[in-house]
């Protein structure tokens, strides 16, 4: 539950998500709260996020969760935990995630901030690549290459319940054998650091083809980005993002697209937003239920499912 101390910070964050870039589209993202369920013609999403010391909006927002006591993730200071069912086969090569802006922030971008990219892509992902100062920046990289953790499911059907991940630790790997068998049908190594690698090679990449139908799910987060006080935390660098807040650019957005198509599955938007009391009964609102239902649509069977 969040405590108000507005001397401290004006701002509050909100985080929004849908199945492409129109705000009007999206909806409000309980944080560490219970999943939200996200689909449109292309892709059914789970998603969850969860957020150390969270001081945002809902207000009736857990101020973090049980996450953050597992082994895994003691010092993580956030996480976009998700599942994607796919109503469409895309290629490896093609399915990218990062972040992307509307407008240009090459003017914004704080002293030493090419520093700090070096040290991303040194110490957390070698595959990110972009342009931070283009009208449209962006920072991609193969999201195979970049998950923290990658699971492959089965192939859903109609009785099957929509995953609610609120209380799973997604670890690396399968959730079944003939899951483990897609794994091992691409050569997909076993360990974290063995998939990020094997996927830095586009051949690996261009091999691997995401099914319609599959569940696949997929864990992102780090120690380095603080919502809490708006600020990049790097070893022995720190960034305040909060002094570039203005009403043009306050926001950060994480992508899931096809760099192919253009076409987008998922976008989360992190807005620092003017600190306002809530309404209580509007903050209820916000909180869904448990139960996320079935799948209304499955995946046309393709050859290998006929006998």
């Amino acid at each position: 539950m969040i405590t108000q101390d507005t001397n401290a910070n004006p701002y509050r964050l909100k985080v929004m998500a849908g199945a492409d870039y129109d705000p009007k589209t999206h909806q409000v993202v309980p944080v560490n709260g219970k999943t939200v369920q996200i689909e449109n013609e292309h892709a059914i999403v789970s998603l969850c996020v969860r957020i150390k010391d969270y001081t945002g909006y809902p207000e009736s927002s857990p101020s973090t969760s049980p996450y953050f006591d597992h082994p895994l993730h003691k010092n993580d200071l956030y996480s976009i935990s998700f599942s994607i069912i796919l109503k469409e086969p895309v290629n490896g090569n093609n399915l990218f995630f990062g972040n992307d802006f509307d407008h240009p922030i090459r003017d914004l971008l704080p002293p030493g901030f090419n520093a700090a990219l070096r040290i991303v892509k040194w110490t957390l992902d070698p595959s990110l690549d972009g342009d931070v100062y283009s009208d449209e920046p962006y920072l991609y990289s193969p999201a195979l290459a970049s998950w923290d953790q990658f699971r492959i499911g089965d192939k859903m059907r109609e009785t099957d319940d929509v995953p609610e991940l609120r209380d799973e630790i997604i670890e690396e790997g399968s959730y079944s054998e003939e899951a483990s068998n897609v794994r091992q049908q691409y050569n997909i190594p076993d360990t974290v650091e063995g998939r990020r690698k094997h996927f830095q090679y586009e051949a690996n990449r261009k091999e691997f083809d995401f099914e319609p139908g599959r569940m696949y799910v997929a864990d992102f987060g780090n120690p380095y980005l603080a919502f809490n006080d708006f600020s990049v935390r790097l070893p022995g660098f720190t960034l305040p993002i909060m002094k570039y807040v203005d009403e043009k650019n306050h926001e950060l957005r994480y992508t899931l697209k096809d760099v192919s198509t253009g076409r987008v599955y998922l976008a989360i938007v992190f807005s620092a937003v003017l600190y306002e009391p809530e309404d209580k009964d509007h903050s209820k609102t916000e909180q869904r239920d448990e139960s996320l239902g079935k799948f209304d649509w499955v995946a046309e069977p393709s050859s290998g499912d006929v006998e």
